[in-house]
């Protein structure tokens, strides 16, 4: 039995690093979002003065912002106290391993997922539905007391660390077969990198110079991230262990290329802790032996591993035909069409079920095995139960996977059994299996659209521009390094310039906050270059612009711009405070309300509370995000260096 007890702690730790930062991220943004003068009342999702009983509350929207009451908070304030909770039981599991148990991160789980139920837009984004799914398997696979035994490993260890890897398969995989599927023309002719560096959300300042890398490089870049996607996700199930390890360097490869280009919060993070599972705790812990058969075996894993990994790339040059020109560039073009890709897709998708039965099938018999060979009748017994229990647990999230992962293919979804999918919309809502696929279709061919905010004192002008913290808006503004925090305002600004504001209304909110200079609201934004961070404006509109990154030559090593823009037009018309079509609709959503909110009758908490986010207002969120987890770093070697003193 391969040994797993290291490597899943490892991940356990990963995980609440990744919690750590998307509370801290939440917690920051509160009281613009969703605070009672935020674009999004959190309050209009929950009716604290209902006279309803508590279950049936919980029922119809399940989250711990009902218990707001029990502690004399508002909703806000309630989400002050999950958010900073959350904060603390993952810094807990960060620092010590000995809260990095089952009953944490079923509490880590049911808050973030409190969080999720109110968060409306703002968090309907796939990598929140992947924290959760991630964060449910974690109950599974994180042991459920700390013991100081707990070093040792027990059968059931390698059954629950599989499901991550299933996790990992699916969103790799899922993420490279929509890009195709889809039938964007831009993937197909290999330019999505082309335009991906310059029409992303929030690019990095590395991005600007990744667009103007060579086409023909980028081209092969694009074929890259293909191939691991749509292939090397199959080798995560290889029996051999050098083919996975080779595996899991790939996809850091690629994930950290992507953080060093983009700026996608927790989400690639998140992607390299989920590729721990490709390892086990002998990729830490080298095994020296000298035995002739053990190293003839280990010599034919590596010439095993070169032939996998050299059919791949020569299966690559075929496919993509790739070749060299005379100017010794690499020239690749896709060599299939969408109907051969989408025949070989509606095979490869139940082969790969297959794949995952087999694997999953061997390592619950190699467990079943294991748990046997306990020494002492009762401690036999107790093994065989906990290896039983947690091999249904994880056969019944593997069934409910298929049920999305199906829906890659038209062709595949009849063949799912009727029963599954009724099981399965039982539990759509609690997240526990989800369907993936970034970046289904490019956007921004013709240039990235961007929404620019106008105010001003006069419907004539002049009009000042509001500027955001980290999205494209001033041509001349640096690009920032921001991740892993998720700034969630200018992420749904992005969102908004790809459509209009009718489908998008929460603009309408956001508009009547700045026209009442809401300063929650403001915080959100670049308030230091506010032209009306002093009195509001009298009316305001938005326009759409179209923004270029600025050709290579015309950069400079001292001042320079970034951007260039060129204005489409109107995004939408002139509002006012008192615009009666405006407070007429955020009267109607409950955005403005007459009614009084639920009164705070917890005076001490709530000055405690008011005291935390004063501080913590004070520090750029990404700073924030990262000084929190320096400190971390420095508590774990602090307590590491003590324990040597110890043992000396």
């Amino acid at each position: 039995m391969a040994q797993v007890r290291y490597t899943r702690n490892l991940f356990l730790r990963g995980i609440c690093v990744i919690y750590l930062f998307a509370f801290l991220s939440f917690y920051v943004q509160i009281p613009g979002l969703y605070g009672d003068n935020g674009i999004l009342p959190a309050r209009t999702q929950l009716d604290l003065k209902s006279r309803m009983p508590l279950l049936h509350k919980l029922k119809q929207k399940p989250t711990l912002l009902w218990f707001a009451p029990y502690f004399g908070l508002n909703v806000e304030y309630m989400l002050d106290v999950s958010s900073l909770f959350g904060v603390i039981l993952s810094f807990a599991g960060f620092v010590s391993q000995r809260f990095c148990i089952a009953v944490v991160f079923a509490l880590l789980w049911s808050i973030y997922y409190s969080l999720y139920q109110i968060g409306q837009t703002f968090m309907w984004f796939q990598w929140d539905v992947l924290l959760l799914e991630a964060g449910f398997l974690c109950i599974l696979v994180a042991p459920i007391w700390y013991s100081q035994r707990g070093k040792v490993n027990t059968p059931s260890d390698a059954v629950t660390f599989w499901s991550v890897r299933w996790l990992l398969f699916r969103l790799m995989f899922s993420s490279g077969v929509v890009k195709l599927v889809s039938g964007c023309p831009i993937w197909w002719k290999l330019d999505a990198l082309n335009v991906h560096f310059e029409s992303q959300c929030i690019p990095t300042p590395l991005a600007w110079y990744a667009h103007h890398l060579p086409t023909w490089f980028l081209r092969l870049t694009t074929v890259a991230v293909n191939i691991l996607e749509l292939v090397i996700p199959f080798l995560f199930f290889f029996p051999s262990r050098k083919v996975r390890t080779t595996a899991f360097y790939a996809q850091m490869f690629l994930q950290i290329h992507i953080i060093a280009t983009g700026n996608y919060n927790f989400f690639n993070f998140l992607t390299i802790c989920l590729c721990i599972s490709l390892l086990d705790d002998q990729f830490f812990y080298k095994r020296k032996s000298r035995n002739n058969s053990y190293n003839i075996v280990r010599h034919l894993s590596t010439v095993l591993c070169i032939l996998v990994y050299t059919g791949v790339l020569y299966g690559t040059c075929v496919h993509y035909n790739v070749r060299i020109t005379d100017n010794w560039t690499i020239q690749s073009d896709i060599g299939f069409t969408q109907e051969q890709f989408e025949h070989v897709l509606s095979r490869a998708i139940p082969i790969s079920i297959y794949i995952g039965v087999a694997s999953l099938g061997f390592t619950i018999a190699d467990a079943i095995v294991n748990s046997l060979t306990v020494k002492g009748i009762r401690n036999k017994i107790l093994t065989v139960f906990v290896t039983n229990l947690y091999m249904a647990a994880v056969c019944f999230i593997f069934a409910m996977s298929i049920v999305p992962y199906a829906t890659l293919h038209h062709s595949l979804n009849s063949t799912v059994p009727t029963q599954l999918r009724q099981i399965h919309g039982k539990v759509e809502h609690i997240h526990l299996v989800n369907s993936y696929g970034l970046f289904r279709r490019m956007t921004g061919t013709g240039g990235r659209p961007e929404v620019v905010i106008e105010g001003g004192d006069s419907i004539d002008g002049p009009w000042k521009e509001y500027e955001f913290l980290y999205k494209p808006g001033n041509v001349n503004n640096s690009l920032p390094f921001v991740a892993p925090h998720q700034p969630r305002l200018d992420w749904q600004m992005w969102f908004a310039a790809l459509g209009t504001y009718h489908q998008n209304p929460w603009l309408m909110s956001l508009a009547y906050r700045l026209l009442s200079g809401q300063p929650e609201v403001l915080a959100l934004m670049n308030q230091v270059s506010s032209p009306f961070h002093e009195k509001p404006p009298r009316y305001i509109k938005a326009s759409l612009y179209r923004y270029h990154y600025t050709p290579w030559s015309s950069q400079s090593w001292k001042k320079q711009a970034w951007w260039t823009r060129e204005k489409i037009g109107e995004y939408f018309p002139i509002f006012s405070h008192d615009h009666p079509p405006l407070i007429e609709y955020l009267s109607k959503m409950k955005i403005i309300q007459d009614k009084p909110t639920f009164k705070v009758t917890n005076e001490p908490l709530k000055l405690l509370l008011d005291s935390i986010r004063s501080m913590v207002r004070k520090i750029e969120a990404s700073l924030l995000l990262w000084g929190v987890f320096t400190a971390g770093c420095a508590i774990i070697m602090t307590n590491y260096n003590n324990s040597i003193l110890k043992k000396k």
